[in-house]
């Protein structure tokens, strides 16, 4: 099995590429990433060592998909991840969008090419922020968890948002693209008939680690 990890130096994608090579056999990764953000070319070293091989390319540039190998699978890994992002000064909202929905739509085309299936790694963060805003949180070590003995909005229990729950707006500009992305990806599998999977990576109390479910999705297909 052949699978493609877009931003594979970033931390989700080169732990996904370091524990699949460390429990499968007769798997081939090829990964690329544009290396923009800091700890990539650290990253980048120790994939390379483990026999990965790269490519240096923007998931914006549809150009950059052209000189990639054809995969079973592709990862989306890559994506402006910060909810403030288009606001807080650090990128533009174009940039934003580039990265986080135009990107997916690159990487859509290139899996109906090479009849690709698609994960796309999502974010709780599509979810109406009205429901959310008055939840109470409490700090547990480095995360923050629901308070007990609180009332829930309807949907919202300690193993997080059911996938049913409402996406009304506002989700936030980095909620909206990653929505975009979640829709536009099952319209293309369901126009081209490729799989498509979404994974919302929301760490959860007793969920699956998001790197087992995704090793077992490819598997599976």
């Amino acid at each position: 099995m052949k699978i493609l990890i877009t931003g594979i130096c970033g931390f989700t994608g080169s732990t996904l590429a370091r524990e699949w090579l460390s429990s499968e056999e007769n798997l081939t990764i090829y990964g690329v990433d544009n290396l923009i953000r800091p700890g990539s070319e650290y990253n980048r070293a120790m994939l390379q060592k483990l026999g990965i091989k790269l490519f240096h390319g923007d998931i914006r540039a549809a150009s950059d998909f052209e000189m990639l190998p054809s995969a079973d699978w592709v990862i989306d890994a890559a994506a402006n991840p910060n909810v403030l992002a288009g606001i807080d000064g650090r990128a533009s909202t174009r940039q934003l969008i580039e990265h986080n929905l135009m990107g997916t739509v690159n990487m859509l085309e290139y899996c109906k090419r090479h009849a690709a299936g698609f994960i796309l790694l999502s974010t709780s963060r599509v979810y109406s922020i009205a429901a959310l805003a008055g939840v109470a949180l409490e700090q547990r070590g480095e995360s923050f968890r629901l308070t007990p003995g609180q009332m829930f909005p309807q949907g919202l229990s300690e193993a997080g948002w059911p996938r049913h729950s409402s996406t009304a707006p506002p989700v936030s500009l980095y909620g909206s693209t990653k929505l975009a992305s979640e829709v536009l990806a099952l319209e293309y599998g369901e126009a081209f008939g490729f799989p498509v999977w979404i994974n919302p990576v929301a760490s959860w109390p007793g969920q699956d680690s998001s790197a087992g479910l995704i090793r077992d999705i490819c598997l599976l297909d």
